[in-house]
């Protein structure tokens, strides 16, 4: 009897880091000794956005979402006794992109390896994080000229490697539709290629167009989610070949890979998300015409915070139970010539080509960040109140709250905790090193890389002759803003009078009573300090509190404890609103609080919401926070009343 031929099986990946890069790197050899067959690493939030340990933003976050990595000495010890050359690796790095992939190339040298044949992916969508993500630096024309450097260097110098990865992830986390999800990722991705059209001949074009890769997101409708990556096949075979012209079949194969859905991770009944990861992962496996290249899943813990190691392997026996015992690999494409699946990836291919055509009429990706962020916010709060009004039923949230205890919470409260001392040892590796390096060859590398940056050259190798001379993340990133200045992404929340008032009449009396008792209109001030970016969270209780009828102040992230403070004085704000994902939650807000009593704002009720430990709420309390509100509190509505009570406690609605 003959054996079937079963098909290979996809990069099993864990997207892990945190704390040093000692600890990620052993970390990442227990991973690999475990059976993972890449690696994907996370990194902090300062070293996302271009700040050295050490500075004023970067307090509180170090080492909290990812691993720090300030300097050649940190990347080495992270890859310590990985050979790079044999490895496929991962990064999930936007605007420090080009210095990331340096360091990396860098310490491949150092071991002694063929850079050649190096393999790998840098995420560098920058176009996404002015939509979701936040992490971006300069402003989307010099970014995009910073994603066709190091496209351009990799061709000539790297061809394994994907130098960049269009990243719809984030954008359904953000609140995409299928359709949009769709639209705007093949928008990010056409105006990428637009920019390196002119870098490389006609005739090799097309390789270069075969390295584009996509990173996308896979949601719990996993019916929708398969049809909608075999679209994402169909339309990007259609714009390589009729937008540009590519020939040959292997250059247009959509290539990705894909986390699951951790939007839809609750914190409540979190032992369900296993199902839940289960399930979205079958979504980018079961059709072999639009499998992943590679998949990284979630823990089921991650509601609630950072994995430990047996949380990560857990997820990742998931992916090697279906690559490796069952028959899945054994079979053509499962799903070729269902009709009910045909007639649902035409209804998406039609959908985003509707979306793309909008785009296009705007002028491409660059022209139509902020369009694309106002439907997105709003997306996301269509999504919201289908969950408030039990229109979308989410097991364990709004239906079927009733159940035991998980035992899977021990001690530690089930997740892995960052010890607080870590920011301040990282710190005194980053001040050693800079005492240790040759300066004046710094100083020299850097001088070269403002020129060629100046210029208008590629900075790649300029870049890599800095990460060996001893640079560090925030030298090279401040050489980036010194050029091309700094952005401020839009918020997707309008100013103006909301009309979307449904089901908010008794809200709106109440606010209105209020203000009227203040002699002006409630006002809310919403902040994200720190450096995280995601903001979705803030974005819907900003756009909540607008129906509402409250005057709310909302700019955006990446906001220091001083700004906040300095904004709730100079706007006579009545509440204050901080968003903290990262983890940072407790150093920024004792911050804030300090601040707020030495302004002389200490009677200014604040609120705090993030994925926050029961007993880091209790400390926020202690500080003075008035509420603290984590994913369990999805509705919105009750929030908004309890910021109406506390600007008066007076039982105002029913007066």
């Amino acid at each position: 009897m003959t054996e079937t031929q079963k098909d290979r099986p996809w990069l099993i990946r864990t997207y892990a880091g945190h704390s040093t890069a000692a600890a990620s790197n052993a970390l990442y050899r227990g991973n690999l000794a475990k059976g993972q067959t890449g690696l994907s690493v996370a990194f902090d939030l300062p070293t996302q956005t271009g700040y050295d340990s050490d500075h004023v933003l970067a307090k509180g976050e170090v080492g909290k979402v990812g691993v720090p990595v300030c300097h050649l000495g940190d990347m080495r010890t992270l890859f310590d006794q990985i050979p790079l050359e044999q490895m496929n690796t991962s990064m999930t790095i936007n605007a420090t992109a080009p210095w990331l992939l340096s360091l990396y190339i860098a310490v491949a040298e150092e071991q002694g390896a063929d850079v050649s044949k190096l393999q790998g992916t840098v995420q560098n969508d920058l176009i996404k994080e002015y939509l979701s993500r936040g992490t971006y630096i300069c402003p989307p024309k010099p970014s995009l000229k910073l994603i066709a450097d190091v496209a351009e260097y990799c061709y000539q110098n790297v061809p394994k490697w994907n130098p960049m990865n269009v990243c719809s992830y984030h954008l359904q986390e953000a609140g995409a539709t299928p359709e949009q999800e769709l639209a705007f990722a093949l928008a990010t991705a056409t105006a990428v290629l637009d920019e390196l059209r002119p870098r490389v001949p006609a005739e090799d074009f097309p390789t270069l167009v075969g390295r584009i890769s996509f990173f996308v997101n896979a949601g719990i409708r996993f019916v929708t989610e398969m049809c909608k990556m075999r679209a994402f096949v169909d339309l990007w075979d259609e714009i390589c070949l009729e937008r540009y012209g590519v020939e040959e079949a292997k250059y247009r194969r959509f290539r990705y890979g894909v986390q699951v859905n951790s939007l839809g991770l609750t914190e409540q009944q979190p032992e369900n998300n296993v199902y839940r990861i289960l399930i979205e992962m079958l979504a980018v496996t079961l059709s072999k015409k639009a499998r992943a290249r590679a998949v990284q899943l979630p823990a089921w813990n991650e509601a609630l915070g950072l994995p430990r190691p047996w949380d990560q392997q857990w997820s990742m026996r998931m992916q090697q139970i279906l690559a490796y015992e069952t028959d899945l690999l054994e079979y053509e494409d499962l799903f070729d010539g269902n009709p009910a699946v045909d007639a649902k990836v035409e209804a998406l291919k039609e959908g985003a080509r509707q979306e793309l055509a909008q785009l296009d009429g705007m002028g491409g990706a660059v022209s139509s960040i902020e369009y694309m962020k106002g439907r997105l916010v709003e997306s996301n709060a269509d999504r919201l109140n289908r969950i408030e009004k039990n229109e979308t039923i989410v097991v364990g949230v709004n239906k079927f709250q009733q159940g035991e205890p998980s035992p899977l919470m021990g001690e530690d409260g089930g997740i892995m905790v960052v010890d607080p001392a870590v920011e301040q040892e990282q710190i005194a590796r980053l001040n050693a090193w800079r005492a240790e390096r040759d300066e004046a060859a710094v100083q020299a590398a850097l001088a070269e890389l403002r020129e060629t940056t100046k210029a208008g050259g590629n900075v790649m190798p300029a870049s890599i002759k800095a990460a060996k001379a001893g640079a560090t993340t925030g030298e090279w990133a401040a050489e980036m803003r010194a050029a091309f200045g700094e952005y401020r992404g839009p918020t997707g929340v309008a100013r103006g009078i909301s009309n979307k008032t449904e089901g908010l009449d008794d809200i709106r009396e109440a606010v209105d009573a209020v203000s009227d008792k203040l002699g002006r209109r409630l006002k809310f001030l919403v902040g994200k300090p720190g450096l995280d970016g995601h903001s979705n969270g803030a974005e819907q209780i900003a756009f909540r509190a607008r129906d509402c009828g409250m005057d709310i102040e909302y700019e955006g992230i990446r906001l220091t404890p001083e700004e906040i403070v300095k904004a709730a004085q100079e706007d006579d704000v009545h509440v204050v609103g901080l968003s903290i994902l990262s983890g940072s939650h407790i150093p920024l807000v004792e911050d804030v609080m300090n601040r707020m009593r030495s302004a002389g704002l200490g009677d200014i009720p604040v609120v705090v919401g993030g994925i926050i430990p029961d007993e880091d709420a209790q400390r926020l309390l202690g500080f003075g926070v008035a509420k603290v509100y984590t994913p369990k509190d999805f509705e919105l509505n009750r929030i908004m009343m309890d910021i109406v009570t506390l600007v008066d406690p007076a039982p105002v609605a029913a007066e």
